[in-house]
């Protein structure tokens, strides 16, 4: 549960078109009295926002909006790995786990014979931890296995979740970063009283229970970022970056020998050290009155006493005088990262960090975009700021293409920052940047969980709110000549390099898999807390389904029919063509998808296009599954017929190009020579093999003859004649139905007569008529593996039996599996098991079941898993919970905007006039546990599975995977298809 933020997105706090407009604001904080509590709050922001600090300390920051009965929350805590004690790294993403075990009054059958069972556990731990003599360890831990099974007894595991999921939340998670630890939750505004009840008492005195079986996770999820090349990159670039901070000096997960040593007392200082009301914040986005939810909040928190946190202290980092270059092995791509140290979050310096990210990339107009990517020159090009509390950082990161060495990608990079400091790019790149921006915030306001998630950002970063939203303002007066000064001042030869080269890690340590005893988790038992939760009452919210019918206006754009949606409230549009053909009708259409981004006209550069585009803050894209492809245009309203007009031009005049299609081959053969060094993209490969056999979806792609034969005449073809097949418009913008057929009937002119569609090439789902195992090899420390059965054909009245069976036995925190899998028995960091409905209704349903495991964890893992799709537990508390959550979570769940045409797109695919949610909803009641048994017993007991399975053969062994099936090794060309 550790996060990376990669990427810090501008709040901008205004909304109107123009520069003036923005520029006559003023962003101010003011103070306001309502209902009795004191706020601030800054002029002219978008959200509404108010800020308050109760008596304790608490923060307190609400954003009301009523699109949905839903509420975003997240109660902040201003602590991470920054502060992490020295000798125990990785105690507050511990700790974080811990926090959803429970208290002294939920989560435990009896506290009282509990609690000295977990202080015994506790002394143990302490015992261990001091003793150096192996042998004497692991007798230790031994009886750490033994009293913590006895402890497990009288633990109730999950009951957090299990109250969280019975309100109809979603999203129950948390993160652990840096400088902040996020608890959060997607509740219906109805469960307020609940949550507040339920958060209250977590907070009050957690107990930390069922730990080593946790601790195993986090083992689990250690080895997890030891097969993560990327992360490694990344740990590398902040170490040599911040030699004297905690952002380099430890990492969020910690250092093995620091998981293998864990202190519960270390745990407990840490959270009555940071874990105080001054030092946290609640942060809710969502439909409801802010003067009764602040008082709730106050009335629920007043308890917790305020404390001085004690400050993070650091020597200041020594100027980079030369680049320090690193070193990063392992089997994925080769790559390079290039970091530049820069101020801290509070800084001016900060703000223009990030616009200097923009200028470099901002995926349409920037130097690396039209100088690195567009005329490809390598395969992939980016940079952004990173923005932390104490210092930030500017990033570059390429990828090459076949052939390119790692130093030509860094002087490639370097050269685009030395035309930043000379100047050399278009001076109106920054009103560009300000338009887009602007454009970015009526997006993000829409909805409630980015408004909540933007203000948690700027309150654990330290961000003044005030500045965040004066961005656009800033921006707007932003000079070219500072951009070219700033860019002098700070990059320099003062960087960090790190190469990542493919090869083995032979530095890499695993965590060794400690014996674990599965524990009790007493899936019947209920605390008297959670029966009091329960009791509490809530309002009734009636559900909403989307009738197809009224929700949907239907016009005629020449031959075209047009479904749309109307925006009322702010001028962003969405245009989509709707194609009911893919790469199963033509192999071409994605390559030539791909290739027009790289093509101009006989008027216009490919370079003067992504700029244009970018001017009106618009952008277009063209998707192709296997059976559709659309054409996403996005922008202003009042920019509507020039972005249209764009698009249309490019596709009906694009002039082939031989040097970009060139390059686009040597793209493609990089990009897939990188695929088979990518564990996902394996597993991928291996899953469509189960489903579909040899010649599968995965693998239906041009072979490197074909490839290399390909002319862009015949792109050019496929691209020009697009417009002439059949296809649906869609439009969610601000106008009606009937004003915009009529506004595109000159910019999208229908043919004559429509092309014939391609036949399609059909790929059929394959009977598992017994065990198989697919084994692929790769360098890493954990196994994957996946189960796979294909089942019936879709028939959308089992749909609300299968909702129930995949919110009961697989398809969350509170679910049979998780519990049995991570909780009891400590096998695995990720683990699910749903059954997945099919797109279309002539297609047929997949179970599909994952488990990620330590390499020595592997029988075991594949054991447990078995057990429970052999036989499935029966718990009426889990299934009352699963039934709850499913009929609470559509009674709150609200489909809006363009999403109303996708879902009404979606139904006809499975032969559907109507919204099956309603059937779910209403079915919800009436179904029992005999349904979902009979519905298991009939499709997945004792059933035949594929089993597809990534993992390093010198970690696992054969004769163990033959237990499973017949074994077949798979080689990259029987997977890929190339």
């Amino acid at each position: 549960m550790s996060k990376f933020k990669l990427i810090i997105v501008f709040i901008l706090g205004a909304a109107g078109i123009s520069n003036a407009q923005v520029a006559s604001k003023n962003y101010l904080w003011k103070e306001a009295t309502s209902a009795g509590y004191t706020y601030k709050y800054v002029s002219n922001d978008p959200t509404n926002s108010r800020f308050y600090t109760l008596k304790n300390g608490l923060t307190v920051i609400l954003s009301p909006t009523n699109k949905q009965p839903r509420i975003q929350t997240y109660i902040a805590v201003k602590a991470g790995s920054k502060t992490d004690p020295a000798d125990h790294t990785g105690l507050a993403h511990y700790l974080e786990h811990m926090m959803f075990k429970g208290t002294d009054k939920y989560g435990s059958l009896d506290w009282n014979k509990e609690k000295p069972l977990l202080d015994k556990i506790d002394s143990l731990y302490e015992q261990y931890n001091s003793t150096k003599d192996e042998t004497r360890r692991k007798d230790i831990y031994k009886e750490i296995d033994k009293v913590s099974g006895d402890a497990a007894k009288f633990a109730i595991a999950n009951e957090y979740d299990k109250m969280l999921s019975s309100m109809g939340a979603q999203g129950t998670n948390a993160f652990t970063s840096f400088e902040q630890t996020v608890y959060t939750e997607d509740i219906p505004t109805s469960a307020i009283d609940k949550f507040l009840t339920v958060q209250a008492e977590r907070f009050r005195y957690p107990a930390f229970r069922i730990f080593h079986t946790e601790l195993e996770a986090v083992y689990e999820e250690k080895n997890r970022g030891l097969d993560n090349d990327s992360r490694k990159v990344f740990e590398a670039m902040f170490a040599a970056l911040f030699p004297n901070n905690n952002y380099g000096k430890q990492t969020t997960i910690g250092t093995i020998e620091h998981l293998k040593n864990p202190s519960l007392k270390a745990i407990r200082d840490y959270y009555n050290t940071y874990y105080v009301p001054n030092n946290m914040g609640v942060i809710m986005s969502g439909d409801f009155n802010p003067d009764e939810m602040v008082k709730k909040i106050d009335q629920s928190f007043a308890y917790m006493q305020s404390k001085t946190v004690p400050p993070y202290t650091f020597g200041p980092e020594k100027p980079i005088t030369t680049p320090i270059a690193k070193e990063v092995f392992g089997p994925t791509p080769e790559s390079i990262m290039i970091g530049y140290r820069f101020p801290g979050a509070s800084t001016e310096d900060a703000q223009l960090l990030n616009l200097v990210g923009e200028i470099l990339t901002n995926g349409k107009a920037g130097l690396f975009d039209l100088n690195l990517t567009k005329k490809q020159k390598m395969l992939s090009a980016g940079a952004f700021s990173y923005v932390l509390k104490d210092y930030s950082t500017l990033i570059l990161q390429g990828n090459p293409i076949k052939g390119q060495s790692l130093d030509q990608v860094k002087m490639l990079m370097l050269a685009e920052i030395e035309k930043l400091k000379k100047g050399e790019f278009d001076s109106d790149l920054i009103i560009s940047i300000v338009n887009n921006l602007k454009k970015n915030v009526l997006e993000e306001n829409q909805n409630y969980s980015s408004r909540a998630g933007n203000l948690m950002d700027a309150f654990t970063t330290g961000i003044d709110w005030s500045t965040r939203v004066a961005t656009a303002d800033k921006l707007s007066k932003i000079t070219k000549k500072q951009i070219v000064d700033f860019a002098n001042k700070y990059l320099a030869e003062n960087y960090v390099i790190v190469y990542k080269r493919q090869g083995e890690d032979k530095n890499i340590l695993k965590v060794e898999k400690p014996p674990i005893t599965a524990v009790e988790v007493n899936r019947e038992s209920q605390s008297p807390f959670l029966q009091t939760v329960a009791a509490i009452p809530s309002n009734a919210i009636v559900p909403v389904w989307t009738d197809f019918s009224k929700d949907i206006e239907r016009s005629k754009s020449g031959a075209f029919d047009v479904l749309s949606v109307q925006n009322k409230e702010n001028s962003i549009f969405k245009l989509y063509y709707r194609y009911d053909m893919g790469s199963w009708n033509n192999k071409l259409l994605p390559i030539a998808a791909e290739y027009l981004q790289y093509l101009g006209t006989d008027k216009q550069s490919s370079e003067d296009i992504s700029k244009e585009f970018y001017k009106l803050a618009a952008s277009f894209r063209i998707n192709t599954s296997n059976d559709q492809t659309t054409v996403s245009i996005t922008g202003l309203q009042e920019n509507f017929d020039k972005t249209v007009s764009l698009y249309e031009n490019l596709i009906a005049n694009c002039k082939p190009d031989t040097a970009a299609l060139n390059g686009l081959k040597q793209r493609l053969k990089k990009s897939r020579e990188n695929a088979k060094l990518n564990k996902a993209a394996i597993m991928q490969g291996l899953v469509n093999y189960a489903q579909y056999g040899a010649n599968n979806p995965f693998n239906n792609v041009l072979s490197d003859a074909e490839l290399d034969a390909l002319t862009a005449d015949q792109l050019i073809a496929v691209l020009r004649n697009i417009g002439k097949y059949e296809h649906t418009i869609l439009y969610y913008g601000p106008k009606t139905g009937q004003q915009i057929a009529s506004t595109l009937k000159p910019l999208h002119k229908s043919p004559a007569t429509f092309m014939e569609i391609p036949a399609q090439q059909s790929f059929k789902k394959v009977d598992q008529d017994k065990n198989q195992v697919l084994f692929a090899d790769y360098d890493m420390v954990q196994a994957e593996i996946q189960w796979v059965r294909n089942a019936t054909t879709y028939n959308a009245s089992v749909t609300p039996t299968i909702e129930l069976f995949n919110n009961y036995f697989g398809g969350g925190m509170s679910t049979i599996v998780f519990q049995t899998i991570r909780e009891s028995k400590a096998l695995a960091y990720s683990t699910y098991a749903f059954y997945n409905t099919p797109q279309k209704k002539d297609d047929r349903y997949t179970m599909i079941a994952y488990v990620g495991t330590q390499a020595d964890k592997l029988n075991e893992a594949i054991g447990g898993m078995n057990e429970l799709l052999t036989s499935m537990p029966e718990s009426e508390k889990v299934f009352t919970v699963a039934k709850d959550n499913i009929r609470k979570s559509l009674e709150t769940e609200r489909i809006t905007d363009d999403a109303i045409l996708f879902s009404y797109l979606n139904a006809q695919r499975k032969g559907l006039d109507y919204d099956i949610r309603k059937n779910v909803y209403e079915s919800a009641n009436t179904l029992g546990f005999g349904d979902i048994r009979s519905f298991f017993d009939a499709e997945l007991k004792n059933k035949p599975y594929t089993y597809c399975i990534v993992a390093s053969e010198k970690r696992v062994k054969e004769d163990d995977l033959k237990k499973y099936g017949e074994l077949t090794k798979l080689n990259l060309q029987q997977i890929f298809g190339y």
